[in-house]
């Protein structure tokens, strides 16, 4: 539990790397010693629950938000989630202890980690937050050089390599000299990529908005004028700073306290203060059947019907498509409750959200097109964009008001990160309370504002790469890396040792 909790430093955004040469080759160790695979699996569970204590700890000051109701979930909440993602570490270790002590047995560590990692994107609709990949996330060019190969393997990749590389001090000095030198690799092929030139970029600027509305306001009707009236005014002082050039703004997530479905002045007191340009604005309306559901929608200027139709201010689409984005990876107990865990009472009132379709670019009259990312959407590899209709930007709206100035913004940060490398593409966050920021398609962060901040950034847009590998292929890519090891390191060296402990040869 020790070691997993020193591992969980290496995570970002403390991103302290070197912590994993401490607590991998512990690991190793205590798979090494254990009687058989389903002891090294128990103290692969306690590794497994410290990391994510520690790493997931930021989920408490969600709780306390409304803690009048759910105070009594502070000490439960946390240690649980934990001891369930632990399971994805026990497994790993587990299977490790059948192969062979030595390097057989890191490869079988490193690949039954990468497909544990692919599981807990599925199982109970996923939870694939803090992959060992992101440990590599560390703040300006380091970063931005590290974190490159997932444009070729994705997180996933980068965990698999990351497991590997921090067991070496476990072995002999020729794999510390193999580990230096993939390292050494590593870092070369990272410089190459950022050298490479960028295709000429669209000339659009976005205008990306943070409100700063405190949680506990944003639902009070009390303030819902209010709260309108100062998006409305850091939207025209966005606008103005673009200087009359094509532009986008964005709001974040459930930012708009009215219906813009229904509520036609709200969406025209958006688009006359957006001027000439589109708002993708994120509020929550309720579809036929009456369930609410967490949308992104895309308010239209006075004119910008294509064909010389000229539409009303705060058009919702164009052309015969929907301008409406609705979120579909929902957060199981937060935004929806879950029928695959019953419980004797509701968390979420009325059943929560109902879930939208899938991954979909938005085709908006004068905008390259966007693919939308709703909050946690932007945790989940190969499922950010629709690649049979592939966008040429991202936008990521989100609300992380509900987890404080904590690690927990900062890690969502550092996953979208990822996403735009793994496809390619730059991709625009608007965070109600922070971080606001953007990113070319190679995760470069071209601007940032900060936490607990008001104000907005007014960036040009980047351009898109064409398809990278892992865009092309997604997890299909680290799911053959992950059973290549597994299967290596189980038959390696004599096949699979099942029986009690071996001497080191």
């Amino acid at each position: 539990m020790g070691l997993g909790a020193l591992a969980a430093a290496a995570l970002p955004p403390v991103c302290a790397v070197p912590v994993l040469l401490v607590a991998t080759p512990g690991l190793l160790a205590l798979i090494d010693g254990a009687a058989g695979p389903g002891t090294a699996a128990r103290r692969g569970w306690w590794f497994g629950f410290g990391n994510n204590l520690l790493g997931l700890y930021w989920i408490t000051e969600a709780i306390l938000v409304e803690a009048a109701r759910f105070w009594w979930l502070v000490p439960l909440a946390v240690p649980g989630l934990a001891a369930v993602m632990a399971l994805f570490i026990a497994v790993p270790a587990g299977l490790a202890r059948l192969a062979r002590r030595g390097w057989p047995r890191v490869f079988a560590l490193a690949g039954g980690w990468v497909l544990a990692d692919l599981a807990r994107q599925f199982i109970a609709t996923g939870f694939p937050w803090n992959p060992w990949g992101s440990v590599w996330e560390l703040p300006g060019l380091a970063g931005d050089v590290m974190i490159q190969p997932a444009a070729w393997l994705g997180a996933p990749g980068l965990t698999f390599l990351t497991v590997l590389l921090s067991a070496l001090p476990a072995l002999g000095w020729r794999w510390r000299i193999a580990g230096v030198a993939v390292l050494a690799g590593w870092v070369a092929v990272g410089v190459a990529r950022l050298e490479a030139p960028l295709p000429s970029p669209p000339g659009l600027k976005a205008v990306l908005v943070q409100g700063n509305v405190a949680q506990g306001q944003k639902w009070d009707r009390a303030l819902a004028a209010g709260i309108f009236d100062h998006y409305l005014s850091l939207t025209r002082q966005g606008v103005a700073r673009t200087g009359g050039s094509r532009a986008v703004v964005v709001w974040p997530e459930a930012a708009s306290p009215y219906m813009l479905q229904t509520d036609a002045s709200a969406r025209a007191a958006i688009a006359e203060a957006a001027g000439n340009a589109p708002a993708l604005v994120g509020a929550v309306r309720f579809d036929q059947d009456g369930r609410p559901r967490n949308s992104l929608f895309a308010v239209l200027p006075s004119g910008a019907l294509a064909g010389g139709e000229i539409g009303a201010s705060g058009e919702i689409g164009a052309n015969g498509e929907s301008g409406i984005y609705d979120k579909w990876h929902l957060v199981p107990f937060g935004e929806y409750q879950p029928s695959w865990f019953p419980l004797p009472f509701q968390v979420v009132p009325g059943g929560g959200f109902q879930f939208g379709p899938g991954p979909r670019t938005l085709h908006i009259p004068g905008l390259p097109p966007v693919g939308p990312l709703i909050c946690y959407e932007t945790i989940f590899p190969a499922q950010a964009i629709d690649a049979a209709d592939r966008p040429g930007w991202m936008v990521n709206i989100t609300n992380d008001a509900w987890f404080g100035n904590s690690t927990g913004p900062r890690q969502h940060l550092a996953a979208a990160r990822l996403r735009a490398v793994e496809e390619g593409l730059p991709l625009m966050r608007a965070a109600n309370t922070g971080i606001s920021a953007a990113f070319d398609p190679r995760g470069h962060e071209v601007a940032r504002f900060g936490m607990n901040q008001t104000g907005l950034l007014v960036v040009d847009l980047p351009p898109a790469l064409p398809p990278p590998l892992f865009a092309r292929f997604g997890l299909l890519i680290p799911a053959l890396i992950g059973l290549g090891a597994l299967g290596f390191g189980l038959t390696a060296a004599g096949g699979v040792a099942f029986g009690t402990r071996r001497p080191k040869n």
